[in-house]
Formats: structure tokens, C-alpha cells, sequence
């Protein structure tokens, strides 16, 4: 019987970079089928006998992620054209849910007004307060 998911969707399931439906729809199947579950387990398996592939380390460092600054940067317009072309493929295409994530808290900070800031930062002053010392 032929699998449903490549090698490279099971790596990919095990690094939470799938898209969301996508990781659902793999965790369904697992459940359903004990053959899955022995090919996941031989994924596993590896993996963790140092087995690994280039694409294998460029997935686990996701080292086409985006700093969170760039990201911030790309909010605010001022990356030059094509890397910010890079960040909507990045973003929307490819569909990396790490950076989706980012750029969603930036955007979220970015709408905070600034009583929501000071409330929060009054917040951690009392949370913190009893525990700081007085230089002597």
C-alpha cells in the first residue's frame, strides 16, 4: 500500500511547519492507520540516528525564516522591494506558520494603544517589585 504523505511531509509534521490543515489532516490519518504510525516512527527513527539531510538542517533551523526585525521592517514598508517579495512569498506561499505567527504579534503590538502598553508594563513593575533590591 502506497502512503499518502511523503518522507518529506512527515519531517515536515514533525517541525510543526505544515500548514495548519495540513498538520490536522496527517494527525487524522495517524490515528486512523497503524501502517502510518510505523512509517512516522521509522521517520523517527532516522532522524535520531543522525541520519540527515541538508534540506533536513535548512527545515529544523528554519533557516529561510525571517528575522523578527525584517518583519517589522516589511510592516512598517521600508525593506527594499525584493525582499520584501521575499517575505510575502514567504508569508503566503510557502506558508510558514513560524513567521505567520511573528508577523501576526507585530501586527497585534503595532494596534496596541499606548494605555494597553502602560497597563501591561505597570503589570509587570507590581509582579516584580517586591523582588528587586535597592543598590546599597
Amino acid at each position: 500500500m502506497t502512503s499518502p504523505f511523503r518522507q518529506t511531509e512527515f519531517e515536515a509534521y514533525l517541525d510543526e511547519a505544515l500548514p495548519a490543515e495540513e498538520m490536522a489532516r496527517v494527525e487524522t490519518a495517524l490515528r486512523d492507520d497503524a501502517e502510518l504510525s510505523r512509517q512516522l516512527a521509522a521517520v523517527i527513527a532516522r532522524r535520531d540516528s543522525g541520519l540527515i539531510s541538508l534540506g533536513n538542517i535548512w527545515r529544523r533551523h528554519r533557516l529561510s525564516c525571517l528575522a523578527r526585525q525584517e518583519l517589522g521592517s516589511f510592516l512598517l514598508g521600508v525593506l527594499p522591494e525584493e525582499t520584501a517579495n521575499y517575505v510575502t512569498f514567504h508569508i503566503e506561499v510557502a506558508g510558514c506558520r513560524y513567521c505567520q505567527a511573528n508577523l501576526a504579534d507585530l501586527r497585534d503590538q503595532q494596534a496596541e494603544t499606548n494605555d494597553v502598553v502602560q497597563s501591561r508594563r505597570h503589570k509587570y513593575y507590581q509582579s516584580s517589585a517586591g523582588y528587586l533590591r535597592r543598590s546599597e
